[in-house]
């Protein structure tokens, strides 16, 4: 079955920094003696199961991998090739980073299958490279660029996750607010879906790093080496924007807590103080006869004057108390 529609492009390369593009029919008329491929395909669309299945020749244990609905990142060796899942951020207009993108790999000696469900720009950061006549050598070094490649598109994300910590560190400190916590949550939530994916991610770097089939050369696994201390790295930076996320949030918690027990300690004084007040002004408010003061043009005033003693009695007595 033709691939015209699953294809989004494919590459012959022969060692050198050139490679020829190809469409559906030159991925179909390839062999080895041209040089080694590189098909990158669309994982949802029907022909690519169809061909995988039935013209790419592969290990079934692997297409079904390939294939696969749900993913996490791994490596295996099937055959005389290996298959490798990683993942990127979704660098894509209106996405979150934290919903990341899988991107499924085949790799023999000879040919290097690619598939993605949704655009990810270290895919197209590769193809750039190529088509200013940067081809990779060898299908290892193409894996070993593209794993740099999604590895760099992280940082700017992990600064962005820092720089939003630290942010609300300052403002915690300067004035906070429940509305400090709704952020706080979502940087919480966005690292550890991050490091969700990384993690294991580092763990498939290091068996690239460690594998000894002819598929990488020596210089591509001190190259895998660098991008596992560079994703080592990321995560130690995930970690600790997570735990810094963790104090703040119990820093500002904290702080509500204090700012809203001031709150109930005045209002409690205030209440304690118009209390008694409140008792006596209600007391001569009672429309029966016999209140004292009745017509007498100064009693108003005299009233004034004992409330305002009975507030000073109260004030005292809390400065006595200690409350004050």
């Amino acid at each position: 079955m033709p691939l015209d529609e699953a294809l989004i492009y494919a590459y012959v390369l022969d060692g050198s920094e050139r490679a020829v593009s190809v469409n559906a029919t030159g991925v179909e008329a390839w062999t080895p003696d041209a040089g080694w491929l590189w098909v990158h395909l669309d994982r949802s669309c029907d022909e690519t199961e169809v061909w995988l299945r039935d013209t790419a020749g592969l290990d079934p244990i692997a297409v079904e991998a390939l294939l696969a609905e749900e993913t996490r990142p791994r490596s295996e060796s099937i055959g005389n090739g290996l298959l490798v899942i990683l993942r990127g951020v979704n660098l894509n207009v209106g996405a979150d980073p934290e919903d990341m993108i899988a991107i499924r790999i085949w790799i023999d000696t000879t040919r290097v299958i690619t598939m993605r469900a949704r655009k990810l720009m270290a895919i197209q950061d590769l193809r750039e490279n190529i088509e200013q006549g940067e081809a990779p050598p060898t299908p290892g070094a193409l894996l070993v660029e593209l794993a740099s490649s999604m590895i760099d598109r992280m940082a700017p994300v992990l600064d962005r996750l820092s720089d939003g910590v630290d942010q609300i560190e300052e403002d915690v400190l300067e004035a906070p607010s429940h509305e400090l916590r709704s952020r706080l949550s979502q940087l919480r939530r966005q690292a550890i879906s991050l490091r969700r994916f990384l993690a294991p991610q580092r763990e498939v770097l290091a068996r690239l790093h460690g594998d000894r089939t002819t598929i990488f050369g020596d210089l591509d696994r001190s190259r895998m080496r660098e991008v596992q201390d560079q994703l080592t790295r990321y995560i130690e930076e995930l970690d600790s924007a997570r735990d810094r996320a963790a104090v703040t949030q119990e820093e500002l918690g904290g702080r509500i807590s204090d700012q809203m027990n001031k709150n109930m300690y005045v209002l409690s004084l205030v209440a304690g103080i118009f209390l008694p007040l409140g008792l006596l002004t209600g007391l001569l408010g009672i429309n029966v006869g016999g209140m004292p003061g009745e017509g007498n043009a100064w009693a108003f005033a005299v009233v004034c004057i004992v409330l305002v003693a009975m507030a000073a009695v109260v004030l005292w007595i809390f400065r006595r108390m200690r409350l004050l």
